[in-house]
Formats: C-alpha cells, sequence, structure tokens
C-alpha cells in the first residue's frame, strides 16, 4: 500500500534516521496508520518502536490497518499485541490469467456479453483522464449511487486525483467513457494494485471483467508477478481462527456482515472479487498496542475512514439511502405501469 501514502489527509512520521515514513490519521486518541512503516524490511521493527514511543509521548495509541505477515513479524517486539482479521485479499499471476479464463466458462460468458455491446478497453494516460470530464462525470454519476458519504483515508473516491504513477483503462462504448480501471504500482512485489474500478449506469454487464481483462494482459506484458484487487472486507476467504477479539466486536462484525447491505456491500465485493478466480487469498489485519481489539479501536478507525465522528457519518448515509430510495419509488410511480 506505499503507493497509496499520497492520499490526502494523512499525517506523516519520520524516524530519526529519515530512513522511513509512517502515513497515519489521528481519531479518538489513536493513530491509524495506513498499512505498514515504508523502510527497509530490515529496519521495520525499529521503526515501528519508534513510532510507538512518539505517539506514546503524545498520549496516543497505535493501530496498523491493513497489516500484513511482514509487519506482524516485525511487532514481535510488542507487548501486549492484540490483532484482528480484517478480511482477505486475492492475487493473481497476471501470466496465468489466459489459463483462468480457459477454465472458467461464466468468466468469459461476461466478457462476451460486454463485446456485444460494443464495449471496448484502451489504456489512457493518467493525465488525460485526469482532465478529462468524461472520466469526472462517469466518477459523478457512480458515488451518486453510493449510500454511504465519500470516504477517504484508503479509499479515496477520486483516485486519479491522488499524486502517483497510475495506470488506467478505459471502457468505451460509441466513443462515450462508460468506465475506467486505476492501477498502482506494489514496488517490492513487482506488481500491482487495482485500486478503483468505475462504472456508470450505462455500463452494460461485463464491463468491470473486461476492464480486469485488460489490466490483466497488460500487466503479464510488463513482467508483472502479482496484482491484487486490494481488501475485501469482512471476507469469507480470511481466516476464521482469532478467537482473541472478543466476542462483542466478533458480534458487532458478523452484524455488519449480514445488515450493513445498505450502507456497503461486503458480499457483493466479496463474491465479485472470488469471481474472477484468485490464485491466493491473504489475510489482512488490524494490530493495536493493546491487550485486545476494543470497541474504542473499531470507533478510530470508522472515524479515520469517515473523517467526522462515526455516528454523524452514519446518520447521513441512513438519510441518503432513504432518499434514493424514495426517489426510486417516483421515478416508478412516474414511469406507470407500463415502464
Amino acid at each position: 500500500m506505499s503507493c497509496q501514502l499520497l492520499t490526502r489527509g494523512l499525517t506523516y512520521w519520520f524516524p530519526p534516521e529519515g530512513d522511513g515514513v509512517v502515513g497515519y490519521v489521528s481519531a479518538a486518541r489513536t493513530r491509524v496508520v495506513a498499512a505498514a512503516p515504508v523502510c527497509l524490511p530490515e529496519r521495520l521493527a525499529a521503526v515501528t518502536r519508534a513510532f510507538a514511543a512518539d505517539a506514546a509521548s503524545h498520549g496516543a495509541r497505535v493501530c496498523y490497518f491493513g497489516a500484513q505477515a511482514p509487519l506482524l513479524d516485525a511487532l514481535a517486539w510488542q507487548t501486549p499485541t492484540a490483532r484482528m482479521v480484517l478480511g482477505a485479499e486475492p492475487g493473481w499471476d497476471p501470466a496465468n490469467w489466459p489459463h483462468i479464463l480457459r477454465r472458467k466458462a461464466s468468466l468469459r460468458a461476461q466478457l462476451a456479453r460486454a463485446r456485444h455491446k460494443d464495449v471496448t478497453v484502451v489504456a489512457v494516460e493518467a493525465e488525460v483522464a485526469r482532465r478529462a470530464p468524461a472520466f469526472r462525470q462517469c466518477l459523478k454519476g457512480w458515488l451518486a449511487t453510493r449510500h454511504l458519504p465519500p470516504m477517504h483515508f484508503l479509499v479515496e473516491p477520486d483516485a486519479l486525483a491522488v499524486p502517483g504513477d497510475h495506470q488506467v483503462f478505459a471502457a468505451y462504448r460509441a466513443s462515450t467513457v462508460i468506465g475506467y480501471l486505476v492501477a498502482v504500482p506494489i514496488p517490492r512485489r513487482n506488481g500491482w494494485l487495482i485500486q478503483q474500478i468505475i462504472r456508470s449506469h450505462a455500463a452494460p454487464n461485463g464491463t468491470a471483467e473486461l476492464l480486469v481483462d485488460a489490466a490483466m494482459r497488460s500487466f503479464a506484458e510488463r513482467g508483472a508477478s502479482y496484482v491484487t484487487l486490494g481488501l475485501a472486507p469482512l471476507s469469507t476467504h480470511a481466516p476464521d481462527h482469532d478467537h482473541s477479539v472478543p466476542p462483542m466486536v466478533r458480534l458487532l462484525l458478523k452484524g455488519m456482515r449480514s445488515y450493513g447491505q445498505p450502507f456497503y456491500n461486503f458480499a457483493g465485493l466479496d463474491a465479485f472479487k472470488a469471481k474472477l478466480q484468485p490464485e491466493t487469498w491473504e489475510p489482512i489485519y488490524a494490530v493495536s498496542n493493546e491487550r485486545q481489539i476494543s470497541l474504542h479501536t473499531l470507533y478510530a478507525i470508522t472515524e479515520a475512514f469517515a473523517g467526522v465522528p462515526p455516528l454523524s457519518f452514519f446518520s447521513y448515509g441512513l438519510v441518503r439511502a432513504v432518499g434514493q430510495k424514495f426517489g426510486q419509488v417516483a421515478q416508478s410511480i412516474k414511469r406507470g405501469p407500463s415502464g
């Protein structure tokens, strides 16, 4: 996630040696860190130790959101340490993508549907996409369908506005942009993170899959060995063996997946990524310096993403969801029975 440290709103901390950086958001007396410190692997433990000391001197706890195995190993010095599975990250070797398509008829059918609707995908220069009104219009239409207000931290809605070495693939139909995909490099893994897939309401079924297909083939041609679509929160493909998480927190997370559909489609996102036949699922964690992951830490994580207190964020989302539902009913009545 190193490229995502360029997302707006982060505070940056540098160790005294100046050989690393930690990007974080302060929320509820907690420093919620974007994944892991960026530094040489052999310096990771020392940098996390120095960062924890600095946070403690300011009366703050530390929570690493999006931690993976190397960071868990580097935090072996930390006592107490609590961790919680957030979900799983699917991975592919793009060179194997054609073999996956040959084995999966339903995936080939989705690509065919989009092609039969005259959808084409081409690579676009990031700066061209950043300035083109058609891409912003596409994003605006997509955001209008979301029940929650835009989040930030690691999920900046306007990915093209964030500095970085973006690779962009655009889906066209009759010379109109109906969707696009944004990817950023994963330098230490010779890979790419597909950071965002945007579809307009005019995009036919299979458009998202066609965008992924174009990206996979392009990255394979460049010699990449790893591609991921990023975290699938609360994924069913994540391990469910972390019994150190308190029952109240486990119950809350289970309830979010079961009943949070009006706000965030956890199951739908997980199913879409699984449909693309990942070769690996890597567990992703939240790690904090406490005995157990607490409700306070969950509150801090939510506030980091929302940018406002969680109650205000979800209240606005509820009002927005109700408004969208009334709008749909009004449109249905206006169209009449024959509509």
